[in-house]
């Protein structure tokens, strides 16, 4: 899956928000000074934590590993895969931090191995490298090489291996504009329905490239709104993970929200019980660059709702695809 890594749901602070949300009083029915009281309290305090999430989401994206820094992406073909500056090279990157020819990814089966060129300057952990077996980001942390402001490295989605490129100095870097979002509302934090797939299913979930996988989803999450139900799939990205994965789009996406839908976490449901806070809406990184291999939601997960929270479109213009 193709996420913010560690846009968590700030889990304590949004339960007990939730709790807040749920003690007698709070309700617009409980009238007088003491419940206008409470129901700023539960403003102040969702917005207190929408505030910091808001802030390490940004720390992230214009980190040396954010999603700002991507500036390549090239598949790789069995064999010999040339890589650099010069044209003749069958992965071409005009990019002033490498050689004309800095090497070649050889593919044989499954394993990736890199063959530097002759004084060609690329490095791994500060050693300059002249052949090296490469580890994708499928199995763990990947092998990252090295080449000026340059990082490269091995990715696999569904299936396919390819090189995914960062520069350090990458111009939407050091032009990021920030992000834009609706107003922070306790109206859009739910408590709810979680009802568990037993046995687990497997959703079939498409890449923006039109690649296709297989998910786990441990069950789905029922929201009440505009008087009636809505219903969304979740996923579990990996066994031991202390959240769930939502992939949707509403009645925003492509106008005032990213056409391909947002991502969401949650934190575990607690028995029948999940915490959505929609105000914690993000961008998948393909709205930020055009680099990435972002998940589409799953038809099912396509609301005919309004949800206007969250993050909204970014004001730049991702980059185009060679």
């Amino acid at each position: 899956m193709q996420r913010d890594k560690g846009a968590g749901t700030g889990a304590a602070a949004v339960m007990l928000l939730g709790m807040m949300l749920l003690a007698p009083g709070a309700s617009a029915g409980a009238g007088g000074a003491q419940s206008a009281a409470a129901t700023a309290a539960d403003l102040q305090a969702e917005r207190n934590s929408i505030d910091a999430w808001r802030a390490g989401r940004v720390d992230r994206l214009t980190s040396d590993t954010g999603w700002l820094t991507l500036t390549g992406l090239f598949w790789l073909k069995q064999g010999e895969n040339s890589f650099g500056r010069a044209a003749a090279n069958a992965l071409l990157l005009d990019n002033t931090s490498l050689a004309d020819t800095a090497g070649s990814f050889v593919l044989a089966g499954r394993q990736v191995r890199f063959v530097a060129a002759p004084g060609a300057g690329v490095t791994h952990d500060g050693r300059a490298v002249s052949s090296l077996d490469l580890t994708s980001d499928a199995q763990g942390e990947p092998t990252v090489l090295a080449s000026g402001s340059l990082r490269f490295f091995v990715i696999e989605r569904a299936g396919n291996l390819g090189v995914r490129v960062r520069d350090l100095d990458n111009p939407r870097r050091r032009n990021f504009r920030g992000l834009t979002y609706f107003p922070v509302s306790t109206d859009w934090v739910c408590n709810a329905r979680f009802e568990p797939y037993e046995p687990t299913r497997r959703l079939k979930i498409v890449n923006i490239l039109g690649m296709e996988e297989e998910t786990q989803s441990p069950g789905a999450v029922i929201f009440t709104r505009n008087g009636r139900e809505w219903r969304l799939d979740t996923v579990l990205e990996t066994p031991g993970e202390q959240e769930l994965f939502i992939m949707f789009a509403d009645g925003t996406s492509g106008r005032e929200t990213y056409g391909g839908g947002r991502f969401l976490y949650i934190p575990l449901p607690q028995g029948h019980t999940a915490l959505v806070d929609f105000n914690k809406a993000f961008n998948p990184p393909c709205a930020l660059n055009d680099f990435a291999t972002c998940p589409l939601p799953p038809p099912q997960n396509r609301l005919k709702l309004r949800v206007d929270a969250g993050e909204k479109k970014y004001a730049g213009t991702p980059e185009r695809r060679s």
